[in-house]
């Protein structure tokens, strides 16, 4: 079974400099998925028309596909239309239908053609014409030897509107595109090698046609299942019954799917249980707060958070004691357990989280070196601490501890219930 291929190419200067990021290839190479296109490579080339042709050579030996954006403006520096000229060997002439809805576009603002925007309308006359409704660079439509070359304007809502209306459906009708299907699994808790030890027997014996990626991030480990074939149908249950199979082995370290995050998932176990949660952070500075407040309705449970950053703040506003903290420490677990049980009575909730810790870079001993962090879950019956011994970087360690507390109120809460599939 062919796999259309395609490669992205971003042209322009100030990507490569830095002063703009290249959200477009993101956006294409999703949407290209979502048709059965694999996006195989994507290249940010230079303003420089030996690069420009030496990235469309090495391109169409690739892919089936070429997308190109940027470099279509009016002036000499926008090399994209005469580089394409030049590769497939025709001239330049001003494309009448082209020179009509440039025209048109100008009118509609109340403007006046100029002479260099008329040149806009200029396009090698090998190309057919890819319509542009909001803005002035009309697209442009290669094919040679089975490839297609498809050039498009580098703003983004321009590109979007081109892929959207005529690009996509049109590359449909060309190739004969399979059905990609992605289902991911998000994992927390577990490290990837630990967690690739456990699935080791069920990642062999996938299918052919279903393929497994490891996406780790902070505190975290997604897994890819991507599946190829004709029937999109087929491919959902097959990918079902494998995460099906998935959850036999871990499913405890499984909290969600595809867009579901820590923080929405610990969302829905509160309101399934009508229970309410507070916050008292240290070392994490009001982070976790914030990811549990973005989500939508969070009011419905989130009561509220303290950050007693300084230990006059836990002593003055939350009330840890100042014996504890004389005796611990502020990053110690007798603390974390006071923090955790004070903020829950104080903001009237049923759950309080509490973290504390030596963030970094600096501020470490011997003792309690860079990374080291306290943190507790208290509802009322229990308390529960976990010392975490992470790493020298002040974000990391700030995102890790979220990710671990958020966890442990995971853990907490799904004792009293069925983890779903």
């Amino acid at each position: 079974m062919h796999k259309t291929k395609a490669e992205i190419l971003t042209i322009g200067d100030e990507i490569l400099y830095g002063q703009i990021t290249d959200t477009n290839s993101q956006w294409m190479s999703a949407e290209l998925d979502k048709v059965g296109i694999k996006t195989v490579r994507k290249t940010t080339v230079s303003d420089s028309r030996e690069d420009i042709l030496q990235s469309f050579k090495e391109a169409e030996s690739r892919a089936d596909i070429v997308l190109i954006t940027g470099g279509l403006g009016p002036t000499n520096d926008d090399l994209t239309k005469p580089c394409l000229a030049e590769y497939f060997n025709c001239e330049v002439e001003i494309n009448e239908k082209a020179l009509e809805e440039v025209t048109a576009f100008f009118a509609s603002k109340g403007r006046e053609l100029t002479p260099v925007n008329r040149l806009q309308a200029a396009l090698p006359i090998c190309c057919e014409m890819v319509s542009n409704i909001l803005g002035t660079a009309p697209g442009m439509w290669f094919e040679r030897n089975g490839k297609v070359f498809v050039s498009m304007p580098g703003v983004p809502h321009e590109m979007k509107r081109m892929m959207t209306d005529t690009i996509i459906p049109k590359l449909q009708e060309v190739f004969n595109t399979d059905v990609i299907y992605h289902r991911v699994v998000k994992t927390i808790g577990i490290g990837e090698s630990w967690l690739a030890d456990q699935i080791q027997d069920w990642e062999q014996n996938l299918p052919e046609h279903i393929k497994l990626a490891y996406l780790p991030s902070t505190g975290e480990v997604k897994l890819r299942l991507t599946a190829i074939g004709n029937s999109k149908e087929e491919l959902i249950a097959e990918v079902a019954d494998q995460v099906a199979s998935l959850h036999t082995l871990v499913g405890k370290y499984i909290y969600g799917y595809d867009q579901d995050t820590i923080e929405s998932a610990i969302g829905v176990l509160l309101r399934d249980q009508n229970k309410t949660i507070a916050l008292a952070e240290s070392c994490s500075g009001g982070y976790v707060s914030h990811l549990i407040s973005r989500i939508p309705g969070s009011s419905t449970y989130f009561r509220g958070s303290i950050i007693p950053y300084h230990n006059d703040a836990k002593i003055g506003i939350l009330e840890v004691k100042k014996e504890t903290l004389e005796a611990h420490g502020a990053v110690s677990e007798e603390t974390v357990h006071e923090m955790a049980n004070n903020v829950r009575k104080k903001l009237g909730a049923d759950i309080g989280i509490a973290t504390s810790g030596i963030a970094g870079p600096t501020g470490g001993t011997l003792e309690k070196p860079v990374g080291t962090v306290w943190i507790a879950f208290a509802d009322g019956e229990q308390t529960i601490t976990r010392k975490l011994q992470l790493w020298k970087d002040r974000q990391v360690n700030i995102r890790a501890t979220a990710a671990a507390v958020l966890n442990l109120v995971r853990i907490s809460l799904s004792e009293t219930i069925e983890i779903k599939g």
